[in-house]
């Protein structure tokens, strides 16, 4: 086989083995080049009003409630009515769309389980065909696999529902191109995705469900609902037949709440609380104001009142258009050893107590054993109500701009800054090794983590802040924790790990990202590069 695999329409740089061959037949190729020639180049004109956007606030000015838009937030309507089957979502499942860990959590006591094509996968040529693969067998009932030592694992008769998050607007897919260029990689996900399984997905009475992240405007949204409607005219199907969740992940589309549900309204049957990726936008999309730096990462919790307010107006917004309200992750996972398992089981209880009560949906956890806390949680608040559509939160008093901006305060500290170069390196050397999932130090990182990590590093630097031992924060700091926290990682892991991983390019790319004087808008784009 050639090095690459050219159609008429589309330039593929892999070869195609048996893999490629089921899943990119040249049907399934026609409709990606019909979804990349209609809908890439406004995909560019998005990217660069993002840019323009983040310029204006490097040069002072700070998100806000859009004053054209007042009408759609002022004006009673509401979305299409929510399907019975993704009424009930109090609890879900996610990560990437590996065979045994699609099988597990999609047996799991969730209701849903979302694959992960984003934050929880290094976006490989190998993974995202092997993703595809499987995803098209669980659909399908007969996904299975088969252990080193023999253990064989299967779906249960009635296993969670599936949905699948596709990359974000940013992500291209550099392994296919068209007229030269990468194509955008949520373009390929979708493509793939909706093809292959929207027919056996309808027969058993579902749909494609998605998920939509990092978005920041409504216009994001809106170009997802031409391509949501494009594909359903192509196939003859409803209008409304596909349905999305949207993650409210970033600081901007805090303020666009309202006009997201409006323009998706065919499509749309929830916001996500995507809280780490929202805490990681909040540094990002204010990293040049001083007055807005956050503390230790392990100090920003939900109950901060900036993220407080963050939970509270999407349930509001959400509940007033007929949308589920889905509240964030638990990064923590179970552990082996008894006293610190007690500690997670009362943090998560914590956690989803206050989601439900707060008036959640539903809520995420990373891991199957984490999986009955939260529906113990929200099983308390529910009821036999399939959700909390009828808490409208008209009590609260209004939630201000001042109140979603308004940092928290806390302690910058060489412990913490040392745990935020230890999480990004780890993270990084995973990544760029092909692993986009991983637990370090109890807690299970993706991207969204290793971002918090390394941007607030960048920002103390940037506004010369000074740690609580007095120490100021320094490139020069910066870089003598880099190799410390480097040489502590080799002696914790032994010099074979780190002979056969890639530690020193994970130390170097971190050490370009955090002390660069632009801030990196994501680590991946750079990562991207130094992967297969």
């Amino acid at each position: 086989m050639t090095d690459s695999v050219i159609s008429n329409t589309l330039t593929f740089s892999q070869p195609f083995t048996h893999a490629e061959k089921q899943l990119l037949t040249p049907e399934a190729i026609d409709f990606i080049h019909s979804l990349v020639v209609r809908f890439a180049p406004e995909r560019e004109r998005l990217l660069k009003a993002r840019q323009q956007r983040q310029q204006r606030y490097d040069q002072g000015e700070l998100p806000g409630f859009d004053s054209e838009t007042t009408s759609i937030r002022e004006n009673e309507w509401q979305v299409r009515p929510i399907p019975p089957l993704l009424q009930d979502r109090r609890v879900e499942i996610t990560g990437p769309p590996d065979r045994k860990m699609v099988i597990n959590a999609l047996n799991a006591n969730v209701n849903v389980f979302m694959a992960d094509f984003e934050d929880s996968l290094a976006p490989t040529w190998q993974k995202l065909i092997d993703g595809q693969l499987t995803l098209r067998y669980a659909v399908k009932g007969t996904l299975s696999f088969t252990s080193e030592t023999g253990k064989i694992y299967q779906l249960r008769a009635n296993p969670a529902l599936l949905m699948c998050r596709v990359r974000g607007l940013h992500l291209n897919e550099k392994h296919v191109e068209w007229r030269d260029r990468a194509i955008p990689g949520g373009l390929f996900d979708f493509a793939l995705y909706f093809f292959h399984n929207v027919e056996a997905l309808r027969e058993k009475g579902h749909a494609p469900w998605f998920y939509l992240p990092k978005t920041e405007h409504a216009a994001e949204v809106a170009w997802w609902r031409e391509i949501f409607r494009f594909s359903e005219d192509r196939f003859d199907l409803p209008r409304g037949t596909i349905k999305a969740t949207v993650l409210i992940e970033t600081l901007p589309a805090v303020f666009q709440m309202d006009e997201i549900l409006w323009e998706l309204r065919d499509h749309v049957v929830g916001l996500n609380c995507g809280r780490w990726d929202y805490i990681f936008s909040y540094i990002k999309t204010l990293g040049q104001h001083p007055d807005r730096i956050l503390p230790d990462r392990q100090q920003i919790s939900m109950d901060q009142p900036f993220l407080d307010a963050y939970s509270r107006l999407l349930i509001k917004t959400c509940h007033r258009r007929g949308a589920l309200a889905m509240g964030g992750m638990s990064a923590l996972i179970p552990s082996k050893d008894t006293e610190r398992n007690l500690w997670v089981t009362q943090k998560v209880q914590e956690d989803k107590t206050r989601e439900a009560g707060n008036g959640h949906d539903g809520t995420w956890v990373a891991h199957p054993g984490l999986a009955d806390i939260a529906m113990e949680a929200f099983d308390r608040q529910l009821g036999d109500k399939p959700n909390q559509l009828h808490v409208t939160r008209e009590q609260d008093a209004p939630i201000t701009a001042e109140r979603l901006l308004a940092p928290c305060r806390g302690k910058r500290t060489e412990a913490g800054m040392r745990a935020n170069i230890r999480v990004a390196l780890q993270y990084l050397e995973a990544w760029i090794s092909g692993n986009g999932c991983v637990p370090i130090d109890g807690l299970m990182e993706d991207a969204a983590t290793a971002e918090i990590a390394r941007t607030s590093i960048w920002q103390w630097i940037h506004h010369k802040q000074i740690l609580s031992d007095g120490q100021p924060v320094t490139v020069a700091l910066f870089e003598r924790l880099l190799e410390e926290e480097l040489a502590a990682l080799q002696q914790t892991l032994g010099a074979e790990r780190c002979r056969n991983g890639r530690f020193e390019d994970a130390a170097a790319l971190m050490a370009q990202i955090t002390t660069d004087n632009q801030l990196v808008s994501f680590l991946t784009l750079p990562g991207y590069r130094l992967l297969p």
